[in-house]
């Protein structure tokens, strides 16, 4: 979202000329493709944390630019709300003590910028959706001065016909006649990436959409937006409706919306790239001076701006990414799936469970994804975003329940405690993580299981307290809660071991 475009009035020759070269950029990716042009493997990761402006009451901060300049790091970047900053981690070989140095590179990373936002009056709170966050604090006026996010939000609105509305339907109900784009800058997320080969690509892609759910299960962490408690992990419906191109009619007609799960399992990158240009007409049709196919037959290696401008304004779950690292091409996929929060041992606990995991389901003989309808991967993944840790996911086990195989519905947790964890320790084993590392954040894992509880059910369950208990009222406590978070947050003990109210 980040990336810097010239904002310009699209007319028909320019979206003609994009489609065009859009699909010079998937010709030219085919071809790379087939004459293996691509980095050889490299066990490489990398993660992106969205992160929250708040002061010291716990109410939105619109300061991302001042906090910014405090820190003066170019880790740090703007995000879409003026109330959000980006900070990115350089990509690290997926080995030895990876986590630990994560973790302590976030840390210091993160206790820096807080001591820097300080002196703008700002302090940053890693959650998924900032429950302090009113629908006044999303207007236009709150968006990030950059020339991409006033565009892209021009063509949503242009491609709508109509004013983006919410309707979100879970513990309460929330619905919303009129939102900005902005809406969608309250949720902050976790995104992982993971180096792979061509050839790998479709079995990391497939088995990460498969784990989609179990992750979502365990790390939720956005139950409140705009006052309303709803999802368990709201975001993945926020940025459907919020982000949403189609009008009622077009949905009707069965248009996919450009904030999706999929509908299919892959063969290759190529799949998700040429199902953009199929599917998705351009928000941002901006062409580059390169002509890939010159710059590939005369040796060189192809930026394929538009195919990546495009794949930008998708929002996958998991997202497809072509990238030049030191004049080399590669692919990776990017888990897009999981909130931010709620402290740096959590998120590199996350980041264990999906490592681990998503390696060994990528290698398996016969791979879930053989054994699990899309269909269903689909709807476990929102029945997670909807239940959170609570959450019951369909899922193929053998002899389960006294039967011989098949997909069955199981609770998260002892999926996750009996099936899932075990593989993720196999996979962090075999990527090389040591054992110290391995069982320090899959332990935290693994206590989130036993104690059914994450951050969702951390800020449901004192929220309720400080209401029950203490008769304050609905912004008070929504308050109350976010400050005890941050405290809790920069403690840095995982959510597990946190008191309730």
């Amino acid at each position: 979202m980040g990336e810097k475009v010239v904002a310009t009035r699209a007319d028909l020759s320019d979206r003609q000329m994009y489609r065009r070269k859009l699909q010079s950029c998937l010709d030219v990716l085919e071809r790379m493709l087939r004459e293996n042009r691509f980095d050889r493997p490299r066990a490489v990761m990398g993660l992106e944390i969205e992160l929250n402006l708040a002061d010291e009451q716990g109410q939105p901060l619109m300061r991302n630019e001042q906090v910014l300049g405090a820190i003066a790091s170019s880790d740090f970047q703007t995000e879409l709300g003026q109330f959000n900053i980006e900070v990115n981690i350089a990509p690290h070989r997926l080995t030895g003590h990876v986590l630990e140095e994560l973790r302590e590179e976030i840390d210091t990373g993160l206790r820096y910028a807080d001591r820097k936002a300080a002196e703008a009056g700002a302090r940053i709170v890693m959650i998924g959706i900032l429950p302090t966050l009113e629908h006044d604090h999303t207007g236009l006026e709150s968006m990030s001065h950059n020339q991409r996010y006033s565009l892209l939000s021009d063509q949503i609105l242009a491609a709508r016909g109509e004013d983006i509305a919410l309707d979100i339907e879970g513990v309460e109900r929330l619905q919303l006649e009129s939102v900005t784009m902005v809406a969608e800058a309250a949720a902050t997320s976790l995104q992982m990436h993971l180096q792979v080969t061509p050839e790998r690509f479709s079995s990391v892609w497939n088995a990460a959409q498969a784990l989609s759910a179990a992750q979502v299960a365990l790390g939720a962490n956005s139950p409140f937006l705009f006052g309303r408690e709803l999802w368990r992990e709201t975001r993945p419906v926020l940025f459907q409706q919020a982000c949403d191109t189609r009008s009622a009619e077009l949905k009707a007609q069965g248009v996919r919306p450009i904030t999706w799960f999929g509908e299919r399992w892959v063969d290759s990158a190529l799949d998700l790239f040429a199902e953009n240009l199929r599917y998705f007409p351009a928000l941002l049709p901006i062409c580059d001076d390169e002509d890939p196919v010159k710059v590939l037959a005369s040796g060189g290696i192809p930026k394929l701006a538009e195919m990546r401008l495009h794949n930008g304004t998708i929002y996958r779950w998991n997202r497809p990414v072509y990238d030049i690292a030191d004049g080399v091409p590669h692919l990776r996929v990017e888990n897009r799936v999981l909130p931010a929060g709620p402290t740096v041992a959590d998120t590199l606990a996350n980041a264990a469970f999906y490592y681990g995991l998503v390696r060994v389901l990528a290698e398996q003989p016969r791979p879930v994804w053989t054994r699990l309808p899309f269909l269903q991967a689909d709807e476990n993944f929102h029945n997670a975003a909807r239940h959170g840790i609570g959450a019951v996911l369909q899922w193929p086990r053998a002899g389960w329940g006294g039967r011989g195989g098949g997909v069955t519905a199981v609770p998260a947790v002892d999926l996750v405690l009996n099936d899932l964890l075990p593989l993720a320790y196999q996979g962090l084993d075999e990527w090389g993580v040591v054992p110290a590392d391995r069982d320090r954040y899959l332990g935290i894992i693994e206590q989130r299981c036993l104690r059914r509880t994450n951050g969702a059910a951390w800020q449901s369950a004192t929220f309720h307290q400080l209401r029950e208990r203490f008769g304050m009222d609905r912004p008070a406590a929504l308050a109350a809660m976010t400050r005890r978070y941050a405290e809790y947050m920069r403690g840095g003990e995982p959510v597990h071991t946190w008191p309730v109210g």
